[in-house]
C-alpha cells in the first residue's frame, strides 16, 4: 500500500489548487454567503470536467479513483470553496445520468434515511441540488425536483435544506443497503476537505503570528504561540494519512477486514468513519488555535480565520455529532455493549 501521490495526482493537486486560488479567494467565499453557493465557480468546475471525474469512463466520466478525488477534496477545503463538489461527485458515482455527470444538473446525497413522512432532513446542498439520492424505507432512490434556493441559518453558511424523497421524478436505484459505499465516500472526501481547512488555518495562524508585533517583536517569537502551532502539523499529517488510507480501501474490489487485536484495519466503512472523526477533530483544533492567536481580531468578520472556524464545525455537524460516529465505530470495532453492562 503506497499512500504517496502519483504524478497524475500531483498534477491534479496543482491544477485545482491554482483554480481555487484564482477563482475562490476569501472575497468570493464572503460574497456567496449566506447561501454558500457561487454559480460562477461551479461553471468553472464544469468547464474542467470536475463534476463527473469520478464516474467510470463507460458512463461518461474520467474514471478517477476515490484516491484521486481525495486530492481534489482537500483543495476544496483549503479554499472553503462555495460549491457542492464533494456531494455531487459522490452522487454522480451512484447515479451517473448524463446531465449529472456533465454538471448541468447538481446532485447530492441525503446523509440520513427519510423520515416516515418522506422528508430527508438537512440534506447537504439540498437548497441548490436538482437531484437528491438517499434511502427511503428499504429503497435507495434518486429524486429529481426543483431546489428552493433557500437554506436555514447555519454556522457554516452552507446550502443545507430539507427535501422530499417522494415528491418529484422518483427513480429506484436498488435496495437501501446499496447506499453504504456512497456514505463512506462522502465521509472520506469530507475528511479530506477538513484536512484542507486545517492546512489553511495553520497557514493563517502562522502568517498572523509573524506579522503581529507586541513588545516590539512578532508574537510568533513567544514560546506559548510557537508550541500551540507546532502541535498542528503532526495532527494534520495524521488526518491526511488516515484519509488516504480510507480512500485506498474504497478503491479495492476485495472486502477489507477489521481486526483490532492485530491493528489490521482495511475495511472501508471503518476507515471512512475513522478518517471523518479524526479530520473533524483536527480541523476543530487547528481553527481554534489559529483563531485564539489572532486574539479579538479572530472573531471579526473582516478576518479570514472566522470563515474557516465556522466551516470546520459546520461541515462535520451536517452529518451528525461526531461523538455519535465515535460510538458507532466503537460498536463496529469492539461489538455493541450489552444491556446493563458497566
Amino acid at each position: 500500500m503506497n499512500l504517496g501521490l502519483s504524478e497524475d495526482q500531483l498534477a491534479l493537486q496543482d491544477a485545482f489548487t491554482r483554480l481555487f486560488d484564482r477563482e475562490s479567494p476569501p472575497a468570493v467565499v464572503r460574497a456567496a454567503e449566506p447561501l454558500g453557493f457561487d454559480r460562477g465557480l461551479w461553471g468553472r468546475l464544469v468547464d474542467m470536467g470536475a463534476p463527473g471525474m469520478g464516474v467510470a469512463a463507460d458512463s461518461g466520466g474520467d474514471g478517477a479513483t476515490l484516491s484521486d478525488l481525495v486530492v481534489v477534496a482537500e483543495a476544496v477545503g483549503r479554499a472553503i470553496a462555495p460549491v457542492p463538489l464533494i456531494e455531487h461527485m459522490v452522487a454522480a458515482r451512484a447515479h451517473p445520468v448524463d446531465d449529472v455527470v456533465a454538471g448541468a444538473s447538481i446532485a447530492t446525497i441525503s446523509l440520513r434515511p427519510a423520515r416516515p413522512d418522506g422528508t430527508w432532513r438537512l440534506v447537504p446542498a439540498g437548497a441548490i441540488a436538482d437531484v437528491v439520492i438517499g434511502v427511503d424505507g428499504d429503497e435507495l432512490v434518486a429524486v429529481r425536483s426543483p431546489a428552493t434556493g433557500e437554506a436555514p441559518d447555519n454556522h457554516a453558511a452552507a446550502p443545507i435544506a430539507d427535501r422530499s424523497a417522494r415528491v418529484g421524478e422518483r427513480t429506484v436505484l436498488g435496495p437501501a443497503g446499496d447506499f453504504a459505499p456512497a456514505l463512506g465516500e462522502w465521509k472520506t472526501l469530507t475528511a479530506a476537505a477538513l484536512v484542507g481547512i486545517s492546512v489553511a488555518a495553520l497557514q493563517l495562524g502562522r502568517d498572523y503570528a509573524m506579522s503581529r508585533y507586541q513588545f516590539g517583536v512578532p508574537i510568533g517569537s513567544f514560546q506559548a504561540v510557537q508550541h500551540g502551532l507546532a502541535d498542528l502539523p503532526a495532527l494534520i499529517d495524521g488526518a491526511r494519512l488516515l484519509t488516504h488510507k480510507a480512500a485506498w480501501s474504497g478503491d479495492q474490489s476485495a472486502p477489507g477486514i477489521c481486526n483490532v487485536d492485530d491493528a489490521d484495519i482495511t475495511d472501508f466503512a471503518c476507515l471512512a468513519g475513522m478518517a471523518f472523526v479524526f479530520a473533524a477533530e483536527t480541523a476543530t483544533r487547528s481553527t481554534d488555535r489559529s483563531l485564539h492567536f489572532h486574539g479579538g481580531y479572530g472573531f471579526s468578520v473582516e478576518y479570514d480565520i472566522q470563515l474557516f472556524y465556522r466551516r470546520a464545525r459546520g461541515w462535520a455537524l451536517v452529518f451528525d455529532d461526531p461523538s455519535r460516529e465515535c460510538l458507532r465505530l466503537a460498536d463496529e470495532l469492539f461489538g455493541p455493549v450489552a444491556a446493563g453492562a458497566a
